[in-house]
């Protein structure tokens, strides 16, 4: 049986056909369906490979239902290899950076209509993590059944099939290399659109606190008028079994390297708000439904995934130093905890 198409997927596989010979891509799983046919996970990469320069990981389609997500990514895929066929300065940005994108990491959910995989699990509460401190009833990752939401998997089981595959090109792509930071595009949380960062599991700073605080005032200074709330995740809710919180922790394992992840939180309830008809929409709940605002929206967020290949290819530059990373962390501590 063929599984039936899935748009996003399409406009992906359009951009990799435009971008031949300007990007690399590969398939690293098959998702399957319950009732038969498969979606490929896609990986594409650009830039220099070389390990001794930086990296920067654009992530999207986690849960099946916020499309947007995976829409945002792609669009700014898209601009690049539209770029790549005039844009100098880019082609230069290029040989001092590495991109990677996994635009649609849960396709089988997507095609279901489900926040969930095909198996029933949320890939955001399935990593091997757990909370030190209560979390939200269900909301926080429950393991009492794959029929309601926020399933973590069977407490034996290994994570995942999408979730091994994007700790695998995380692993090889970005957490090789001495800096690296990721963003990975959501929605459906408040009114606002929101930045953040570990940790998900627990109340306390991460190691590298400095870090994001100083990649945090450089994207201030820079973008004034900015619509984003940059905060630690745990500020909101605590949760088990965050991926990036998993990842994060192996990165500490390497003190010498520093690896960034964000998740940014698209703020559906504000287009609920301005279109209340969406709440009788599934999908309304987490994406915009009129054309005009899902364009604003592909619009306004190209300046943050923008910025963080800028950053990342600047890092030596911004990256606290030995001298001023105690004021740095002070600062952070006074901002968010």
């Amino acid at each position: 049986m063929t599984a039936p198409k899935l748009p996003e997927l399409d406009a992906l596989e359009r951009v990799i056909e435009l971008g031949a010979g300007r990007l690399s891509s590969r398939v690293v799983c098959q998702v399957s369906l319950p009732g038969g046919g498969s979606y490929p996970v896609h990986v594409i990469c650009l830039g220099n490979p070389d390990v001794a320069v930086p990296g920067v990981g654009y992530f999207g389609g986690v849960h099946g239902l916020e499309r947007i997500g995976a829409e945002v990514v792609i669009a700014y895929l898209h601009s690049l290899v539209m770029r790549l066929q005039w844009d100098s300065a880019l082609h230069r940005q290029l040989e001092t950076v590495r991109l990677v994108f996994m635009p649609i990491i849960n396709p089988g959910g997507m095609a279901l209509g489900t926040r969930a995989n095909p198996n029933g699990v949320d890939l955001m509460r399935n990593a091997p993590v757990n909370a030190h401190e209560p979390v939200p009833f269900l909301v926080g990752g429950q393991r009492i059944s794959s029929g309601l939401p926020w399933y973590r998997g069977p407490r034996s089981g290994l994570m995942e099939i999408e979730n091994q595959a994007l700790c695998e090109v995380v692993a090889a792509e970005l957490l090789t290399r001495d800096f690296s930071v990721s963003v990975d595009c959501h929605s459906g949380f408040g009114a606002r659109d929101r930045v953040w960062f570990p940790f998900a599991h627990k109340r306390a700073p991460m190691a590298h606190l400095a870090e994001m605080q100083a990649l945090k005032h450089i994207f201030v200074q820079s973008n004034n008028h900015h619509r984003y709330l940059i905060e630690p995740q745990s500020l909101q809710y605590l949760a088990h079994g965050d991926v990036w919180d998993h990842l994060y922790l192996q990165s500490c394992a390497q003190s010498d390297r520093v690896f960034l992840p964000l998740t940014l939180e698209m703020g559906s309830w504000l287009w609920v708000k301005k279109n209340p008809r969406q709440l009788f929409s599934r999908h309304g709940m987490f994406n915009p439904l009129i054309e005009h605002r899902q364009q604003r929206v592909l619009r306004q967020h190209q300046l943050l995934l923008d910025f963080l290949s800028r950053a990342a290819c600047g890092c030596r530059l911004w990256l606290p130093t030995a001298e001023t990373r105690a004021q740095h962390h002070a600062q952070a501590l006074q901002d968010w905890y």
